[in-house]
């Protein structure tokens, strides 16, 4: 649904959901199903779940965003088919909720309109407000903490790895140079900072767009928890069930497409080794990679850069991909113990670095 339609139906929490009718399409709800909303924010696309459920359904929603979960408690708390549970959809499988297996699991990525709205979570350089950046306030370091005690390589290899910002030695040597004298405490500060190194010529974008989208993806640990989400997930998913995943810019994207790629097609044959591999596939790419259509990004300028990828889980249960365990009973049974995401994927050995000790969490 997009439009005025849209609008009509999510005017109560004034939040409009990003590609609303491809999700619930690519999801495939069926009354009785059990189904994952990973990040919730302000539950458009819950809400479209939910209606479609009937008394045998199950909405699981999870937030790390304590405000969120505040909208999740009050609207749907007394509902006996949702359940509720605050924290990052990395651990989705160690929620006891999803033991039994999930219909359809739908992870909406990046910062949320609401957070970009509200000046004081700090996350918009259009806002002043507090350099917080944290999607879940209560634990780890703010940008601000983080960037008065981080070294200039560091910063600089943060700004480049998340943000692609070509001038990040250049910003991270100005911020730890002035830092001394004046502490960054402002999201105003940051971004003036920033506008003041960057070379003068047209810009499309705002001069600090990738500089903070390169912090708040490193304060959050956004891309490794997409990882471990992604590999949780797709162990939980029943054979049948879908995953519905939206990006809004080409890192999160690119280990998305990577992820169904890797569970769906046999690596490619090597000469070198005459040995063929055993491989089954896991996973079904369904209709690749969707984009918004022009209606909703009139109504959503947000919307423009999101892409939608679906994927549907194969095989009988414990039929996977064998060389990496993904999808065998053994591997799902892992799940179980506390500790296995963070085994399968040690943080100090992720593509992605994590925020330092005391970091998010």
């Amino acid at each position: 649904m997009t439009g005025g339609g849209m609008e009509r139906t999510h005017a109560r929490s004034g939040h409009l959901p990003v590609m609303y009718r491809q999700v619930l399409e690519g999801l495939r709800v069926h009354g009785n199903g059990a189904y994952l909303d990973g990040t919730f924010g302000r539950g458009g696309h819950a809400r479209g779940v939910l209606s479609q459920l009937q008394a045998g359904g199950r909405l699981l929603v999870m937030d790390k965003d304590p405000e969120a979960i505040a909208v999740a408690e009050s609207e749907f708390g007394g509902d006996p088919r949702v359940s509720i549970y605050r924290g990052s959809f990395a651990d989705l499988a160690q929620w006891d909720a999803t033991a039994a297996g999930l219909d359809g699991v739908l992870l909406d990525l990046g910062v949320s309109s609401p957070q970009l709205d509200v000046a004081e979570r700090g996350f918009s350089f259009g806002k002043d407000g507090p350099l917080d950046m944290r999607m879940d306030p209560d634990n780890g370091l703010s940008a601000a903490q983080w960037l008065a005690k981080a070294g200039e390589k560091e910063i600089a290899d943060v700004l480049w790895t998340y943000g692609e910002e070509r001038q990040s030695r250049k910003i991270a040597r100005t911020i730890v140079a002035r830092r001394d004298g004046q502490p960054l405490t402002r999201t105003a500060q940051l971004a003036d900072l920033i506008a003041s190194v960057m070379p003068r010529g047209d810009q499309k974008i705002h001069p600090a767009t990738r500089s903070f989208q390169a912090i708040r993806i490193f304060i959050n640990r956004e891309l490794a928890d997409l990882e471990l989400g992604l590999d949780a997930a797709l162990a939980r998913l029943k054979p049948g069930g879908r995953l519905a995943v939206i990006s809004f810019h080409s890192l999160e994207d690119r280990i998305v497409k990577q992820f169904i790629l890797r569970h769906s097609k046999a690596p490619p044959a090597n000469r070198r080794m005459p040995v063929e591999i055993d491989f089954t596939p896991t996973l079904l790419a369904i209709d690749g990679a969707q984009k918004a259509e022009w209606e909703e990004t009139a109504d959503n300028p947000r919307a423009r850069s999101a892409v939608l990828r679906v994927a549907e889980k194969l095989g009988e249960p414990g039929i996977g991909n064998r060389e990496s365990g993904i999808g065998t009973a053994k591997a799902a049974a892992a799940f179980d113990a506390p500790a296995a995401l963070l085994s399968r994927f040690p943080i100090p050995d992720s593509r992605f670095p994590a925020p330092p000790p005391g970091g998010a969490k």
